[in-house]
């Protein structure tokens, strides 16, 4: 079943709200951003907020385990604006009896509530869930004077055996009946995005009544909440209906205190999507991005404004901020962080705020640095601090001529000595100042303290970017391709939510390339190998919004999309693989999990017009017909794996309408498999990162020989064989060894390849080369140019956020992409 076109446009809308409001300013500082202001009309301007209504609610939750003498039990009411675990308040619980504890504590009616249990004794500890995973958060919404009951499955630092079930069920739209992706579902602490059919799961559940609640992140949609009872190894349905909430535009004006520095941007940091929540635990306990938050506009008074289209009874929990929730936010009288919270009125309204202070603690530190000149024009420099570990990333405030600055108001009352490190782009640990570069370096010192500081540094040069390499072109007779060539650039699976920022630039690039598409992997993880369980993390995968953002940004660009889905193993794939039972019934559930994720992305595809949807990879190769493990052994994929592959193939043709493609590696195991299953599909995508040479001296001719050779003998027969067109997809990182087919380890092997991809730490024991790849690339599409049956080709690994010439496999402004900016054109047409 489909979206409803209606609810799409309304996710859609959302969307690009979200892309809009979350820009980092490109402002020259202490230059007033007069011109283009909000200047809104004062529809309804209260004097202050009005006071919210609240209701005594009361929390009984019941323990695993008595406490122990000398151990209180208490309720931690959570600010995940601020940070989870940093302005928590806790409130101490009493006992009924020695396993049930109460508390009553008066909450704002029409709110969410986030909270969790924290048993206080030397130390404080978390509640885990009943499979050993930290909660997050449990969640209420306060209608009415009420209690809530809950059940503690396990502490952090204990585990219980105990009776469990499953909560499972859809969300739909209760005006349309549509299915809802992108809600987030929370009972018992555990959590669960819906798919793109609102299906949601929830296991490991203590037996007993949960509390469930279902909550849009954007607000979109109203709360949900309602009991479930879970049996012991039981499944409990519940179907969840949310309606609809209609958008209202709303007007915020805030005065700043005199001692900011003028023109600097103000933003709006808030808990749901369009205010820069993650819903993830960033660097450093933080949720909210500050690349995500809407930016506010200087007035002619001094104040700041920003309208915002947001849904009429969403409850809203905001700041304002020179930073994101955390570092340089507003403060009370008292030092303390202030948190606003109001209920989005039915029609259009003004609020108008004061932000009384960005001070706590001693005096302000204005850190000024110089950058190199080899900067880009496109880059911003952030500054990243370490307390208790290295926190988010913030964006600097540019003056002009390679310098940058940022005042640092707080919190500056619990520091001390702390270190800090520039960076470009936001991605501090890859496009690093040289000199703390790395994901733990030490980074520059800093002390608090009650004189003003101005501290100027100097960045002599960026890591990866210290003076980028030109290459030298070489002329070729070009054949023209048919119109339905496809030339592009695949980006990595990897992902950051501050990446969203970034993205339209990727795709400008890749656009200037010459490229006609772009290849987009979004990715899910593997919870736990058995039971199989995927879905997207938070903060590690991008939700459904994240890729509807980024498709509708690249069509801006005249590109198409494909996305190519792809799963992400955290101790991976080949680990995964060997501690996978592989048993009849756990084959099923696999291939059922499976089918679930294609129709979850085609559905996508199919709602935001992308071109196409590829299946398949490496990571599925022994789940195919025959299929092998990595080390070569069986996989006792089950009998039925092709009729599997088909049914699966034929259910994601339901659901898009596009071209359907099979990303199949260039192996001996996956090209001698049978392949029958494949018919069913429109194309190959080849994953190609063959040995191109067993010579260290090897010419791009010898390295076009040997391609020319593999593609005739092994390819050209399979894509007759399924009178199937063929796309190369190449991957050959810029390192030494490349072309052979092995990149030393140091060890005596061969490196993964993907383990020299951003962000992953350098690896000392490979070589740098540049020229390396950009041989292997132009041989590669001398080959192409030689074989009309091949129907494209595509660079693989591109990381979208920074220019970096690194060992990775990433073209971003390496030399390979004047390669490909030369042959792309001429391959399709555009140049003669």
């Amino acid at each position: 079943m489909n979206l409803n076109p209606a609810v799409f446009r309304r996710a859609t809308i959302a969307a690009l709200a979200l892309a809009v409001v979350g820009q980092a300013c490109t402002l020259s500082l202490f230059q007033s951003p007069l011109n283009g202001g909000v200047t809104p009309t004062a529809v309804n301007v209260p004097p202050s907020p009005t006071p919210m209504v609240a209701a005594q609610t009361t929390f009984v939750v019941t323990l695993p385990e008595p406490l122990q003498p000398n151990e209180a039990l208490a309720i931690a009411i959570l600010d995940e604006v601020t940070g989870l675990s940093l302005n928590a308040t806790q409130y101490p619980m009493t006992a009924r009896d020695s396993l049930t504890y109460t508390a009553t504590l008066p909450l704002p009616v029409h709110t969410i509530v986030k909270y969790r249990y924290v048993r206080r004794g030397a130390t404080q500890v978390l509640e885990d869930t009943h499979r050993g995973a930290p909660i997050r958060y449990r969640m209420y919404l306060v209608e009415s004077p009420g209690e809530t009951q809950d059940i503690v499955a396990d502490w952090g630092d204990k585990s219980y055996a105990r009776p469990s079930g499953t909560i499972l069920g859809q969300a739909t739209n209760a005006d349309t009946g549509s299915p809802l992706p992108n809600i987030l579902v929370n009972a018992g602490g555990a959590q669960s995005i819906t798919d793109s059919q609102g299906r949601f799961e929830l296991t490991g559940l203590p037996v007993g009544t949960q509390n469930l609640v279902a909550y849009s992140m954007d607000g979109m949609y109203r709360a949900f909440q309602q009991g479930a009872a879970v049996a012991d190894g039981q499944t409990t349905v519940v179907n969840l209906r949310m309606k609809p909430l209609p958008l209202v535009n709303t007007t915020f004006i805030v005065t700043v205190p005199d001692s900011t520095v003028p023109g600097v941007p103000v933003r709006i940091a808030g808990n749901i999507l369009q205010l820069g929540n993650t819903f993830a635990d960033l660097l450093g306990g933080v949720s909210v991005s500050p690349d995500r938050m809407p930016v506010m506009r200087l007035q002619p008074d001094g104040r700041y404004a920003v309208t915002l289209a947001l849904p009429a009874g969403a409850h809203i929990q905001y700041k304002y901020t020179l930073g994101d929730g955390y570092w340089n936010a507003e403060h009370k009288a008292d030092g303390t962080w202030n948190l606003r919270e109001l209920i989005v009125p039915e029609t259009e309204t003004v609020f108008e705020d004061t932000v009384l202070s960005w001070s706590a603690g001693d005096s302000p530190i204005l850190f000024e640095v110089n950058v190199p000149a080899v900067t880009l024009p496109s880059d911003i420099v952030y500054i990243q601090f370490n307390v208790f570990g290295w926190m988010e990333p913030l964006p600097m405030w540019p003056l002009g001529r390679n310098r940058w600055a940022y005042k640092l108001y707080s919190p500056l009352n619990i520091l001390g000595s702390f270190s800090y490190r520039y960076c470009r782009n936001g991605q501090c640990g890859s496009a690093d100042d040289a000199q703390t570069a790395g994901p733990a370096p030490a980074g520059r010192q800093v002390a608090a303290s009650v004189l003003g500081q101005d501290i100027q540094d100097t960045v002599a040069a960026w890591k990866w970017f210290e003076n980028p390499e030109p290459v030298t072109l070489v002329g070729a007779s070009i054949a023209p391709r048919s119109s339905g060539f496809m030339a592009g650039v695949e980006f990595q699976s990897f992902y950051r939510p501050n990446w969203s920022y970034y993205m339209p630039q990727a795709f400008l690039n890749t656009q200037s390339i010459g490229s006609n598409i772009v290849v987009l992997t979004p990715a899910w993880t593997c919870n736990t190998v058995n039971p199989f369980e995927i879905a997207p993390v938070p903060g590690e995968d991008p939700l459904w919004i994240d890729s509807a953002i980024m498709i509708s940004q690249a069509r801006a660009q005249g590109l198409n999309v494909a996305l190519f889905p792809t799963l992400r193993f955290p101790d991976g794939a080949e680990t995964f693989w060997q501690n996978a039972p592989r048993t009849a019934q756990w084959w099923q559930e696999w291939f059922s999990r499976y089918r679930k994720f294609a129709v979850h992305y085609a559905d996508l595809a199919s709602q935001t017009g992308a071109q196409t949807l590829v299946l398949g990879g490496e990571w599925v190769l022994p789940a195919m017909p025959g299929g092998t493990l990595p080390n070569g052994s069986p996989s006792n994929a089950p009998d039925d794996s092709e009729l599997q592959w088909k049914s699966i193939i034929a259910e994601t043709r339901q659901h898009f309408k596009g071209q359907v493609l099979w990303a199949l590696p260039y192996t001996q195991a996956a090209l001698q498999a049978p392949l029958n299953f494949l018919k069913e599909a429109d194309g190959i995508y080849l994953l190609w990162s063959a040995a191109l040479s067993s010579n260290p001296s090897a010419t791009k001719v010898d390295y076009a020989n040997e391609a020319g050779r593999l593609l005739d003998n092994e390819v050209a027969p399979l894509a007759s064989l399924l009178d199937k067109p063929v796309i190369l997809a190449v991957a050959y990182p810029s390192a030494a060894g490349a072309a052979m087919g092995c990149v030393p380890d140091g060890k005596g092997g061969c490196l993964d390849w993907n383990s020299l991809s951003r962000p992953n730490p350098d690896v000392g024991a490979a070589s740098l080369s540049l020229q390396t790849q950009a041989d292997i690339y132009e041989a590669m599409l001398m080959t192409v140019n030689l074989r009309p049956w091949v129907r494209g080709f595509v660079s693989r690994g591109y990381y979208p956020p920074a220019a970096l010439q690194d060992k990775s496999m990433s073209a971003h402004s390496k030399p390979v992409a004047d390669i490909l900016w030369y042959w792309y054109p001429r391959l399709l047409g555009t140049i003669q």
